[in-house]
């Protein structure tokens, strides 16, 4: 059987509510307020669930855990990651290694980002880096309003 590698890229971007504690990179932030979603608001398990959908061609975050499907209120990035990898394997795609970028003043990043990747790695089965700036201020991330994360994923199609 013949295989490819396909490149995926996704993005997802939530803002700060007051209440309850920040759940990004599939770790708690107990320091940093909560981010507002129909799920956990996870803005790094989201953006990587989408970078591998769409290399593998299938379809988004919105399609497979929209906002219509109630059963997805407050769901994890955890769930989410292992919910997409079950939809890989099932597809015969392998993923080769992912990266993920998170915009945001805060939570502070640095300190906890080999936990962040050894816990995504573990939750997909496959290495998983992250890195994390500011926008100096600009735009909503710079004024603290919520955050915003990047993901690219590289994945082999037919890969047994």
């Amino acid at each position: 059987m013949s295989s490819a590698l396909r490149i995926g890229a996704g993005v997802d971007a939530h803002r700060f509510g007051t209440e309850g504690i920040c759940s990004l990179a599939g770790l708690q932030w107990p320091d940093s307020k909560k981010l507002i979603g129909h799920s956990d608001g996870d803005v790094a398990a989201h953006a990587l669930c989408d970078a591998l959908l769409s290399a593998a061609g299938l379809g988004d975050v919105g399609k497979v855990f929209g906002i219509d499907r109630p059963e997805m209120k407050d769901a994890t990035g955890e769930s989410m990651i292992t919910t997409v990898r079950t939809m890989l394997e099932a597809n015969s795609v392998t993923v080769v290694n992912a990266t993920i970028a998170i915009v945001g003043n805060q939570p502070k990043i640095s300190g906890r980002r080999q936990e962040a990747e050894e816990r995504l790695s573990k939750i997909l089965g496959a290495p998983v880096t992250i890195a994390a700036t500011t926008t100096d201020g600009m735009g909503f991330t710079g004024e603290g309003i919520g955050l915003y994360a990047t993901a690219h994923a590289l994945v082999e199609l037919g890969a047994k």
